[in-house]
């Protein structure tokens, strides 16, 4: 193992997009595998943002910022 991260993360997609899906041709590939990373970087829960989506994480830090610019 070279990496935990990485391998974490092939293991994730390969469990999750690849496994799932027989591609038609390279661009349906190309377009399941866009949907799946958009959900897995925007839309899906993180852990290591305490259970948030990036977006919801993204929108708490411009409010935190906001409220301490104020103060």
């Amino acid at each position: 193992m070279q990496n935990g991260f990485v391998e974490s993360f092939n293991g994730r997609l390969r469990d999750e997009c690849l496994n799932e899906h027989l591609f038609a041709n390279l661009r349906h590939a190309r377009d399941l595998i866009s949907a799946w990373r958009d959900d897995y970087n925007h839309l899906r829960p993180h852990m290591s943002l305490d259970g948030l989506t990036p977006w919801e994480y993204h929108q708490r830090s411009i409010l935190d910022q906001k409220l301490n610019r104020a103060n």
